[in-house]
């Protein structure tokens, strides 16, 4: 395999990761709300609207998260795309376990 094909693979893996560690951190007792499909489509949607806040950051470089206002946006941008639907309090344990895992990557 070429290095582009092996860091695609290690990609591959890195999100299926992620995934998994979502669906863990949502508990078996919310693992029907959301497919496989569904966490990667409100995880693109997510990682886009905190690339804007972004741009809106502090002096210091830090954003405030409204994980509620986040899940809004999601449920909207996903009605018009023709996914979902999705409840909000679904949307706001999804955003936290993302929180989460990446404040584990972080560390």
């Amino acid at each position: 395999m070429g290095a582009i094909d092996d860091e695609i693979l290690r990609g591959a893996e890195e999100d299926a990761k992620e995934v998994a560690f979502i669906q863990n951190y949502m508990g078996v007792e919310n693992r029907d709300l959301f497919t496989e499909e569904d966490i990667y489509y409100c995880l693109d949607v997510l990682l886009e609207y905190l690339d804007n806040l972004n741009e809106n950051a502090d002096d210091d470089g830090f954003i405030d998260i409204d994980t509620e206002e986040i899940a809004k946006h999601i449920q909207k941008k996903a009605k018009r795309e023709g996914m979902g639907p999705y409840e909000l309090d679904a949307l706001i344990l999804l955003i936290d376990a993302e929180l989460e895992y990446n404040e584990q990557l972080d560390s």
